[in-house]
């Protein structure tokens, strides 16, 4: 180790190609207080440094940032299995560095503000940086006020459901309410976009026929629903001029939609998720269906195809686990109806390998292409400064990849809070080397070192007034 004095800086990765979402290029990184100091070119004397880390010719990504996590949410009669500790654990193992979760109410006395103060108090033990979507499920006479707190507790973010009615599902006129005050605050509505009344006439109809079991999730939720959601949206919010984005897009025809306004110059955004890049419906027709029960659900190979395409062809933002910590116990108590069983699927730790296979080792999507997709884009998208992108001035962050290393996922490998993952069995590609988050080394040829709660809550900024491109 070298003799150490104030002039060396904390961490210097030589070897490495680092990969941009706008371009790549061989270069040492230089990292000092948690921030990249400067990118050398290879052949460049270095700083003498802490510590030296050669990361032998691999790729050098920008830090995983997952817009779209659960972290400890409770659900009705459902808790979450994980808090912030474990998810954060469990994100850099999979090479994501900030995280972004949800404080929606979960009563009705609970408000959107007090949920947020909640969620910041059980955010100290995060091990990686995290900001927050503010939630809404009902009506509130100070609805407007929240939102204006919410802002100057730094989120700008909300999210609103137009499906679970009774429970979460908010009317057209509270959609309307909360973009018109997001915009004027810099900020975007999040929309969950399934149509209610489409689902409760297909699940009635399947109840009748004795088919509300998890095998038959797709007969409760079809395409038609959620396409005909986005639509009503998009509708809303060229009305305002106002920015939105869609959570877990499934199908190729709402990914259409929200592409086709935004060449009408309306800021419409889409996010994805893995397990639709990657599954398809086939998996409800064998035992353990339960454990894929996610709304929307898994589509047929014909869809899944068409949204891969969309994201190859750029008509895609953003992906994001949708990460839901409930246990495979929790879902087969229920199996016998989805009415009844939690929905979501375990992703926050491998959100990064599972959209690598399915993008660029089987589609051939660039690497410039995925970063954006995993990590750039979602910064831009909630305000995140100094995230996204490796270079002087950026945050930390990154991780290294093989992209020709692969391994067999098996949930008993994996350090998220629950029993079961998706892609038990799945050969993933994307897994990565070593991680650095906020400038430490938290994974390396020697496993695993816990920073400790070191993450930081991120006050998000406003929003960028350009289209997203």
């Amino acid at each position: 180790m070298p003799e150490q004095n104030d002039q060396m800086v904390d961490l210097v990765v030589t070897g490495g190609t680092v990969v941009n979402a706008s371009h790549r290029q061989e270069a040492t990184v230089v990292v000092n207080h948690g921030t990249v100091q400067a990118l050398l070119a290879p052949n460049t004397t270095v700083p003498a440094a802490r510590r030296v880390l050669d990361v032998q010719g691999r790729l050098l990504l920008p830090g995983g940032i997952d817009p779209h996590c659960h972290i400890g949410e409770i659900v009705g009669d459902h808790a979450g299995q994980d808090d912030y500790e474990s998810a954060t654990i469990a994100a850099l193992h999979g090479g994501t560095t900030t995280v972004v979760n949800f404080a929606i109410p979960e009563s009705e006395e609970e408000s959107p503000v007090d949920c947020a103060r909640r969620r910041l108090t059980e955010g100290k033990g995060a091990r990686t940086d995290h900001a927050l979507h503010g939630g809404l499920v009902r009506w509130d006479p100070a609805l407007v006020n929240h939102i204006a707190e919410l802002a100057t507790m730094g989120i700008r973010t909300i999210k609103m459901f137009t499906t679970y009615r009774g429970e979460r599902m908010v009317t057209p006129e509270v959609v309307l309410e909360v973009l018109r005050s997001l915009h004027r605050l810099g900020g975007m509505g999040y929309v969950h976009a399934e149509a209610d009344h489409v689902i409760e006439d297909a699940l009635a109809l399947c109840a009748k026929a004795g088919r509300v079991d998890a095998s038959h999730l797709p007969e409760t939720r079809p395409a038609l629903a959620e396409n005909a959601a986005v639509a009503q949206v998009l509708a809303t919010a060229q009305h305002l001029s106002a920015p939105v984005y869609f959570v877990h897009q499934s199908t190729p025809e709402a990914v259409a939609q929200v592409r086709a306004a935004r060449r009408k110059g309306l800021r419409a955004y889409t996010e994805t998720c893995p397990h639709y890049l990657l599954l398809n419906d086939s998996v409800y027709d064998k035992p353990g269906s339960e454990g894929f029960v996610c709304c929307p659900p898994l589509r047929g190979d014909e869809l899944r195809q068409g949204l891969v395409t969309a994201a190859l062809v750029g008509d895609v933002d953003t992906i994001g686990s949708d990460h839901c910590c409930f246990s495979l116990e929790q879902k087969s108590a229920t199996r016998d109806d989805v009415r009844h069983m939690p929905n979501g699927l375990p992703g926050v730790e491998t959100r990064i390998p599972a959209a690598f296979t399915a993008l660029v080792t089987r589609a051939g999507v660039s690497l410039e292409r995925f970063v954006a997709l995993t990590s750039t884009n979602a910064a831009r998208l909630n305000g995140l400064q100094g995230k996204g992108w490796i270079g002087p001035g950026a945050d930390a962050d990154f991780y290294s990849l093989d992209p020709d290393a692969s391994r067999t996922t098996d949930s008993a490998d994996l350090h998220m809070a629950t029993d079961y993952t998706p892609y038990q069995g799945v050969t993933l590609y994307g897994w990565p080397g070593e991680v650095v988050a906020g400038g430490r080394v938290v994974i390396d040829d020697d496993g695993f070192h816990d920073p400790g709660p070191v993450g930081r809550f991120l006050s998000t900024h406003p929003l960028d007034d350009a289209l997203l491109t």
